[in-house]
């Protein structure tokens, strides 16, 4: 028998296949994340944090402390930046040597709402990592469908019920309330109160709720269950409205109380649907009907009274 032990064997199969890629070659970066193994997953793509690892706030730390510390950080920057821009609209408007009400109003809005809350939220999550993809779908913007309206209206019915029922108590026990600023304005200058309306659906509603319930609710969601998700982001979206209330710190503190009940309802029904625009069009149809309420009230109350009055008379 020959000897073989000396003759070369076959060769050994070559690990790069006919014009492909090392079979042990890393996964190319996606361009999001670290490009490592997991972030090349399409399923997380856009969807971890790439921010300096020391804030805490990272897609492995799912910590709920972490979690509830962003999200009271992020809904109290909120108003602080719109408390400074404020300021500095009123500064120009001194310094332009005054501006109409109407003007002040929309510069007001732009600022403390479209760049205080809608920019501060977006500015958070492209800090994340997230491309305007991801961004939109970490929101949930999208068309509503006809449930989802049915879902706005009756949402508003819940709301209406509620405070009803929350009102009664509050009226019952005796308790102050504190008013809101921008309802003193509007009482003082009913003619503003169509600009207000109008705002409610386009600024205010998006505005808030991109950060309380698309950011601050999706922070908490990352980490907790529904439930106490949208109650602590309710609690900040309400506790943060003392800023905007005049009065005793007890009345005020009522009023955020009685606030804590809509943003339930807007929270709910956000987690339901996973559309950032359904509780934006709840928020801003809340708000508009109240500011109808208060201008029908100004502008036609004798008529009102007089109509209320010969019905009154009818029944007899």
């Amino acid at each position: 028998m020959t000897d073989t032990s000396d003759d070369d064997g076959p060769p050994p199969a070559d690990p790069t296949p006919d014009g492909g890629d090392p079979v042990d070659a890393p996964p190319a970066d996606t361009g999001y994340g670290t490009g490592d193994a997991e972030s090349a997953d399409p399923d997380s793509v856009g969807t971890e944090s790439v921010g300096p690892v020391d804030l805490g706030d990272t897609a492995d730390d799912d910590s709920p402390a972490v979690a509830v510390v962003v999200a009271v950080g992020l809904g109290v920057l909120g108003p602080a930046i719109a408390l400074v821009g404020g300021l500095g609209v009123s500064l120009l408007g001194a310094v332009a040597g005054g501006v109409s009400l109407a003007v002040n109003i929309v510069l007001t809005l732009i600022v403390g709402q479209y760049v205080a809350f809608g920019g501060l939220a977006v500015g958070y999550l492209a800090w994340r990592g997230f491309d305007r993809a991801g961004i939109v779908s970490y929101l949930g913007v999208r068309r509503p469908s006809l449930k989802e309206l049915g879902l706005v209206v009756g949402g508003w019915v819940v709301i209406v019920v509620t405070l009803f029922v929350v009102s009664a108590i509050v009226q019952l026990l005796g308790t102050e309330t504190a008013s809101n600023q921008s309802a003193e304005v509007a009482m003082q200058n009913p003619a503003i109160i169509p600009l207000f309306i109008v705002a409610m659906f386009l600024v205010v509603g998006p505005s808030e709720e991109i950060l309380y319930r698309g950011v601050v609710q999706g922070r908490l969601r990352e980490s907790l269950p529904a439930a106490p998700a949208i109650a602590i982001a309710s609690g900040i979206f309400a506790l943060i409205h003392v800023m905007a209330l005049t009065g005793g710190l007890s009345g005020r503190l009522t009023t955020v109380g009685i606030l804590f009940f809509p943003s339930l309802v807007f929270g709910a029904v956000y987690e339901y649907t996973d559309n950032l625009i359904v509780p934006a069009l709840l928020h801003g149809l809340h708000n508009a009907v109240l500011f109808t309420i208060l201008y029908v009230s100004i502008v036609y109350g004798e008529e009102l009274q007089q109509v209320a009055e010969g019905g009154a008379a009818v029944l007899w």
